[in-house]
C-alpha cells in the first residue's frame, strides 16, 4: 500500500478532468473505485472536496489517498495492432521516455465521444513491471507532433518535473490567415474558461476575472503566401488549454482550419489547401535524466505538408536559428 501523496498539477494538465488527471498518473486504478474515494473525501485539491468532472488548474495540489493492491485492476490483454501502431510513431526512444509523432486527429486521452486514445494504446507498450507508460504533457486532438511518455514512474516524475518548470523548449508550425503584424513577437493576456452550445472554449479575459490565468507566447513569421497566407513559428511560454490557437486569433491571424478559433467572416482559402487543423508541434528540447539534452523535431502530417506545397512553403529551407526566443 502507497501512502498519502500530494502532487502538483503541472501547466500542461491544466483544465483536465480530474478522472483523467488520475488516469494520467495511476493508470491502474480503476474507476469505479477511484469514484468511491472521491465520494467518501479521500481525494482533494486544494484541500476542498471535488468530483470525478472537477477540472483542476495548473498549481493545485491533488490529495491522493493510500492505494491498496485491491484498488489496481488487472492488466488488460495487450493489443499487438495498438503496439505496431504506436511503434511507428516513435522519433525517439530511451529507457526512460518515448518521442511520438503524435498524428493529426488522435486524441491524447479519452473524453465524450473519444473510444481510441493514444493513453489507452500505450497500455500496448508496458514496462519491465508490466505498467503502461505515462503521459507527462498533452497536445489537442488536432494538435499534431512531438509527443514526450515516460516509461517508468520515476521517469515520469522527472520529466514531469521538467514541463513544470518550464525547462522543456517546444516549438510549434502553423499556417495562418493573413500576416501577423508586427512580424515578430510577444502575446500575453489572461484566458478564462468558457461554456458554449457546443461545449467549452477559451477566451480572453481582464486580471482577476474569475478563473483568469496568464498565458505567454512567442512567435515569429517564417514566410508568406501573398497577404492571405503565413507560416509562422511559435514558443508557448505557459502551456494552457488552446492557447496558441487563442493566441493567434487574438492577433488577427486564426490558425487554418480551426472549428473553433478562427474567426474571420467569409474568408475564402486556396484551392488545394488542406482541411484540418493546421498546428503541429514541430520539435522540442528537453534535458535527459543523464545531464544530455534531446533536441528532436517532427515530420509535417500530411495535410500540412500537402497545404505547404500548395502554399509553395519550403520546410527544408529552415533555419532553427529563426526560432522565436524569449524577449523576441
Amino acid at each position: 500500500m502507497s501512502g498519502v501523496q500530494q502532487r502538483q498539477v503541472n501547466d500542461d494538465e491544466d483544465g483536465m478532468r480530474l478522472d483523467r488527471w488520475f488516469a494520467t498518473h495511476f493508470p491502474q486504478l480503476g474507476f469505479g473505485r477511484l469514484q468511491k474515494l472521491i465520494r467518501n473525501g479521500e481525494v482533494k485539491v486544494d484541500k476542498a472536496k471535488v468530483t470525478t468532472s472537477t477540472r483542476v488548474q495548473a498549481g493545485q495540489t491533488v490529495r491522493i489517498p493510500p492505494i491498496d493492491d485491491a484498488d489496481v485492476v488487472r492488466a488488460p490483454k495487450l493489443n499487438e495492432a495498438d503496439a505496431r501502431f504506436l511503434k511507428d510513431l516513435i522519433l525517439y526512444e530511451d529507457e526512460d521516455i518515448y518521442v511520438f509523432n503524435k498524428p493529426h486527429g488522435l486524441a491524447v486521452q479519452g473524453g465524450s465521444g473519444q473510444s481510441r486514445h493514444l493513453d489507452g494504446m500505450l497500455k500496448s507498450l508496458p514496462n519491465k513491471k508490466g505498467e503502461a507508460p505515462r503521459l507527462v504533457h498533452r497536445l489537442d486532438r488536432d494538435t499534431s507532433g512531438c509527443l514526450v511518455v515516460a516509461k517508468t514512474k520515476a521517469a515520469a516524475s522527472h520529466f514531469g518535473n521538467v514541463f513544470r518548470s518550464r525547462s522543456a523548449r517546444k516549438i510549434y508550425w502553423a499556417i495562418v490567415a493573413g500576416n501577423p503584424h508586427p512580424q515578430q513577437g510577444e502575446i500575453s493576456c489572461f484566458l478564462a474558461r468558457q461554456s458554449t452550445d457546443d461545449g467549452e472554449q477559451m477566451v480572453v479575459v481582464r486580471n482577476g476575472a474569475p478563473g483568469a490565468q496568464h498565458s505567454q507566447s512567442y512567435y515569429s513569421t517564417t514566410d508568406t503566401a501573398s497577404r492571405k497566407f503565413a507560416w509562422v513559428t511559435l514558443k508557448p511560454v505557459t502551456g494552457r488549454t488552446h492557447q496558441l490557437r487563442v493566441h493567434m486569433a487574438q492577433l488577427g491571424t486564426p490558425i487554418i482550419g480551426d472549428p473553433r478559433y478562427f474567426n474571420i467572416e467569409n474568408w475564402q482559402g486556396a484551392p488545394g489547401l488542406a482541411e484540418g487543423l493546421h498546428l503541429h508541434a514541430r520539435r522540442i528540447a528537453i534535458p535527459l535524466r543523464g545531464g544530455k539534452r534531446l533536441d528532436i523535431s517532427a515530420p509535417l502530417p500530411p495535410h500540412m505538408r500537402a497545404s505547404f506545397e500548395t502554399l509553395g512553403f519550403d520546410p527544408d529551407r529552415y533555419d532553427v536559428s529563426t526560432d522565436p526566443e524569449d524577449g523576441a
